[in-house]
């Protein structure tokens, strides 16, 4: 999934964004209000780490535009401020969940699981389609019984198709969720990992289908017949 940290902090950023990158997130970083503002406006997120005591436009600021934008994106704000006051407003504003600082990463990762989880299954536990059952949280996949072996790139791969199961997808779409802002994946690196990933789920009774020109779908195929 593609998490934006929004923190001005050099060092507090850095471990965030390692914690997530270490869980097998795609994360892009901003050191300001109006950069966040900016990035949420114009990117595809799955959860918004956000810090209150931003530059330029404050935290809560933001938040109040990504709702009044009509976004429900998952926000976990980390902060300094811990009154009760402070929680009760950016919580009435939209928030998620809260974190005050300091915090222990452990603990970080524990919340984000969370929120992920609940953005990725609507509050069901897996995901399932066709033979095909995931944990996209918890990274893994399973055929049945029998546990898929998939890289992280092609988990995140097949993380961004299940995730708009039934609709189309497109080849922008995917390089978006597969990379940071500072990272690059050529059309033949794409083609490779869904050459391999569509190869792994034989027997699932699940294909990636390809939308020519468009994209790619991945549906249930309850004929097994295999991906194309």
């Amino acid at each position: 999934m593609r998490v934006l940290v929004a923190e001005d902090d050099p060092a507090i950023a850095a471990g965030l964004c390692a914690a997530l990158r270490e869980s097998g997130h795609s994360v892009d970083r901003v050191e300001s209000g109006r950069q966040a503002d900016h990035a949420l406006s114009d990117h595809a997120y799955s959860l918004l780490v956000l810090d209150l005591g931003l530059p330029g436009l404050d935290g809560t600021e933001v938040l109040q535009r990504l709702r009044q934008r009509g976004d429900q994106l998952s926000v976990l704000v980390v902060t300094a401020r811990d009154g009760v006051a402070d929680r009760v407003r950016v919580l009435d504003l939209g928030a998620d969940d809260y974190l005050v600082k300091p915090f222990a990463l452990t603990e970080f990762s524990a919340r984000t699981r969370a929120l992920l989880r609940r953005r990725a299954s609507h509050g069901a536990p897996e995901m399932h389609l066709g033979h095909l059952r995931l944990d996209l949280p918890g990274r893994r996949a399973w055929v049945d019984a029998r546990s898929l072996e998939l890289t992280a790139r092609e988990f995140s791969l097949l993380e961004a198709l299940a995730l708009r199961q039934g609709k189309l997808t497109s080849r922008t779409q995917l390089v978006e969720s597969l990379c940071d802002w500072d990272q690059e994946l050529t059309d033949n690196g794409l083609d490779i990992a869904m050459h391999r990933l569509r190869r792994k789920l034989k027997g699932s009774h699940t294909r990636v289908r390809t939308v020519r020109g468009l994209g790619y779908v991945l549906e249930e195929s309850a004929d097994g017949q295999e991906s194309s």
